[in-house]
């Protein structure tokens, strides 16, 4: 193989490397669109706490029109009131959680909300389910807990807790609603969509996992080496004989 030749077909495998390798992370950017919740007082037991949920726009066509978030055991929906959320949003409770939702939100402009809970339950950590609906009838489910060593693709938002002030008492929250009437202005998806708070079933899957996205990249640059090596010594060996 003359010298023009081998350059050549090294450019040719670095550049199907590449393209391949740019695919991986590309793919590992669209999984990395998540939902996370934060507290001012993110302590068991602490009163009036205000939490703070993001969801990120993963869409390129169409905006948040509804969040339906499951509220953790300990905590009632009507424990919760509204402190922010975007122009024209309403917070309907409903039997296990609220819905809050309006007019859509902007392509690519992340929904973001804000609600007091009377008092947080002694645990050490919350998890809010969440599922998010777009203008286009896209959804978007957060709902996966952690099992065992298994990192889900699509974690639900989990607060960590310090554990509670010393004399602290948990006390009785709020009984659940058994139904709640629907509201045309921020109506909930139906209870199958949504696991329940304890639940620890995969939801459906709207992306790669991000470890088979991560082994994806790993397998391209193993090919892209073997293939430059495997080159060289094609060359040597012919540059022997």
């Amino acid at each position: 193989m003359s010298t023009y030749h081998f350059a050549c077909a090294v450019r040719r495998v670095a550049v199907v490397g590449a393209a391949v390798i740019t695919a991986a992370l590309t793919a590992t950017g669209t999984a990395s669109a998540h939902a996370e919740v934060e507290a001012d007082k993110p302590q068991a037991l602490a009163e009036n706490v205000t939490l703070a949920f993001v969801s990120e726009a993963e869409s390129d066509s169409a905006g948040f029109t509804r969040l339906r978030v499951v509220l953790p055991e300990g905590i009632a929906p009507a424990d919760v009131t509204l402190a922010e959320a975007p122009e024209g949003w309403k917070l309907k409770p409903g039997g296990d959680g609220y819905t809050i939702g309006g007019p859509a939100l902007g392509t690519g402009v992340d929904a973001e909300h804000k609600i007091k809970v009377r008092r947080l339950p002694d645990a050490a950590e919350l998890a809010f389910k969440t599922v998010e609906t777009y203008s286009d009838g896209e959804v978007s489910r957060w709902i996966e807990l952690p099992a065992g060593d298994t990192e889900p693709a699509q974690p639900a938002p989990v607060l960590k807790l310090k554990a509670a002030a010393p004399g602290a008492k948990p006390t009785a929250s709020s009984p659940r609603p058994s139904s709640v009437p629907a509201s045309p202005e921020a109506s909930g998806p139906a209870p199958s969509e949504v696991s329940p708070a304890g639940d620890t079933t995969a939801a459906e899957d709207d992306g790669p996992s991000p470890g088979l996205v991560t082994g994806g990249v790993l397998v391209a640059l193993l090919v892209v080496g073997g293939g430059a090596w495997w080159l060289v010594q094609r060359r040597t060996g012919g540059a022997r004989a």
